[in-house]
């Protein structure tokens, strides 16, 4: 007999004895890798959610109780829970599904989420909207998979102390000792024993009262037992941590333990004050492929469910993210002084390798870019070379770092930013469509952007050779498959390359984005339509005079790059012309529009916002009929 296919929300969930609910947690595990097997995604974290998931949406009332996941990616159980069981093989598909929770996706996502640490923030956000509509429903933030690590965790459980203690809200900590890769920082070694159960609480409420009310000595005895009490929980849990914050802390639990979980759900939801629930999982349970390789199938591609083996075909051209791992390692023989510093992502930024070669000069910081980069700009006052190795999309969160504390003394701090563009099917938070703008409006700051491996090797030489901050970003996915230079040295500053000449149109291109020029080329040629393609290599500084000169003799231009429009290398381009008084030069920008890319295939995704060959070709025969 199958539950899961009879639920369609947890209204149906309700309907099941307890004893039912371990058979519903293996279906939905079983449905989580099947269907993850053919779509890819973030396996581990999900399937040591499930029991979590189950017990929380058979507690509350969601969607009047109001359930926030902390980043997502631990959601794929919540999903099939409430009502997309149908939808679940689209998980991540274009126009499928998201990989993440979704507002607009349904009614039980109370908040987007794809970067970590949020919920709590949130939480408190609607904590107060209910306060201030008069409304009454629970308020339950999830964080886990790392998020704890990251700085505005404790920003939120601070303010909740303070201004929300009187207030409901429950916070559970899914503790799986893992982020992406191993959990790193103090924090990580917690762990705890202590009452939990609703009558145990009250019991020492209670027990408060009584010592308070004895004759003369009272409030004296109450201040000794409350001392006593509190020393014994400091050495005996973590639990101090969280009620210093003024939050009353239960656990750990095992949170694969449903009957368990599910009381201590029933004691503490009628509790009115802010709620930390310690519960212990396991990432990748119950699939022992993910149990055992936890991260490689933290997100992972298709794969064989009955090894784990990947299926995905097996290319010798290596991604863009190990041609910088590789050159990063060659570079630091040569020089003791390049240190490598990374938020959570050892692996993901292709840095696994050079923490084995050199673990006294690699850093992995948590999921806190924020300290990453000032730390970087500490170590680059006393003379080392940092390069900071974070996806785009999570630079973000260190902006103000970025500007404050490296550009403003020009400290030479080197950004190695991955997944730069498109990525894919994680979507609208992970695409980088955004760091070319984000970064040029920065003084002191040189912005690179490779148009193949070998010429990112050379950036990270010139990053590494430049006495101030430096940049340069690159995409997901496989490289171009080029020959590497037996030695990668550095670029002149600023200075772009004419890769092929034409008289009709120019297209001035940056990034991935060189080959897409160089493609339309040719189409373009069959159509009667010579190009000049030049490879500007950066985006700041400019290539100003190359630019005009050529713009001076074509005055039909093309930009070509993969990030948003406004404020990027376009934009750079447009300044330009204008600055040198080129007025009458035609000119089409190509690049993302004043928008969020959903998630799909990279390829596809160019190919519908139109930032590929073929949409280059339009705009040049555009440009041609133009009077």
């Amino acid at each position: 007999m199958s539950f899961l296919e009879n639920i369609n929300s947890p209204a149906d969930l309700k309907q099941l004895s307890r004893k039912e609910l371990p058979a519903l947690a293996a279906e939905i595990r079983q449905t989580i890798v099947e269907v993850v097997s053919q779509t890819g995604g973030h396996l581990a974290s999900s399937l040591g959610a499930v029991e979590l998931a189950i017990a929380i949406h058979y507690v509350f009332d969601t969607p009047h109780d109001k359930l926030i996941w902390d980043v997502g990616h631990q959601a794929y159980a919540h999903k099939l829970l409430t009502g997309r069981r149908d939808q679940f093989h689209s998980l991540r598909q274009h126009q499928g599904i998201a990989g993440f929770t979704r507002i607009g996706e349904s009614p039980y996502d109370t908040i987007s989420t794809g970067h970590s640490s949020t919920s709590i923030s949130a939480s408190l956000g609607v904590v107060h909207a209910n306060y201030l509509k008069k409304e009454s429903s629970k308020v339950i933030a999830v964080i886990g998979d790392g998020s704890m690590t990251a700085g505005i965790a404790y920003e939120g459980l601070n303010q909740a102390g303070d201004k929300f203690k009187d207030r409901e809200l429950i916070v559970i900590l899914n503790d799986n000792d893992m982020s992406i890769s191993r959990n790193v920082g103090a924090l990580s070694s917690f762990l705890s024993r202590t009452f939990s159960a609703k009558r145990i609480q009250e019991a020492r409420k209670e027990l408060g009262s009584f010592l308070k009310s004895l004759p003369k000595i009272g409030d004296d005895v109450y201040q000794f037992a409350k001392r006593t009490e509190e020393s014994f929980k400091t050495f005996t849990t973590p639990g101090m941590l969280f009620e210093a914050f003024n939050f009353e802390y239960f656990g750990p639990i095992n949170g694969h333990k449903l009957n368990h979980l599910i009381d201590i759900l029933n004691n503490i939801r009628y509790l009115k004050e802010p709620v930390l629930l310690h519960v212990t999982t396991q990432k990748g349970k119950g699939y022992p492929p993910a149990e055992e390789n936890p991260v490689y199938f933290h997100g992972c591609g298709c794969f064989e469910v009955e090894t784990g083996d990947c299926i995905d075909p097996k290319i010798p051209i290596p991604t863009y993210t190990q041609v910088f791992g590789q050159a990063l390692i060659e570079m630091a023989e040569k020089d003791e002084r390049v240190v490598a510093v990374t938020a959570a992502m050892p692996e993901g930024t292709g840095l696994a390798k050079f923490a084995e070669l050199y673990p006294d000069r690699f850093f992995d910081v948590g999921i806190a870019e924020q300290h990453g980069v000032t730390f970087a700009a500490g170590m680059a006052t006393q003379g080392l070379k940092p390069v900071v190795a974070i996806y785009s999309t999570f630079l973000q969160r260190a902006y103000d770092q970025v500007l404050h504390d490296v550009c403003i003394d020009r400290l030479p701090v080197t950004f190695a930013i991955d997944r730069g563009g498109i990525v894919g099917e994680d979507g609208s938070t992970h695409h980088g469509l955004f760091d070319l703008s984000y970064l040029r409006s920065l003084p002191n700051m040189v912005i690179m952007a490779p148009a193949d491996e070998n010429e990112l090797r050379s950036m990270l030489a010139t990053a590494l050779h430049h006495d101030g901050p430096a940049a340069f970003r690159y995409p997901r996915g496989t490289a171009m498959g080029v020959p590497l230079d037996k030695t990668a040295e550095p670029l002149p500053l600023g200075k772009g390359k004419v890769l092929k000449e034409g008289g009709d149109i120019l297209m001035l291109a940056i990034g991935i984005s060189v080959g897409d020029a160089l493609e339309a080329r040719e189409t373009l040629k069959g159509l009667g339509i010579s190009a000049t393609v030049v490879n500007c290599r950066f985006v700041k500084p400019l290539d100003i005079d190359l630019i005009c000169a050529w713009a001076k003799k074509i005055p039909r231009v093309i930009t070509i790059e993969e990030n948003v429009r406004n404020g990027g290398f376009g934009s750079a381009v447009l300044e330009a012309l204008s600055d040198e008084g080129l007025t009458g030069v035609q000119i089409i920008r190509i690049g993302i529009a004043d928008t969020f890319v959903e998630h799909g295939p990279q390829q596809l995704l160019r190919s519908l916002y139109g930032i590929d060959a073929p949409a280059i070709v339009k705009a040049a025969e555009h440009l041609m009929t133009e009077k």
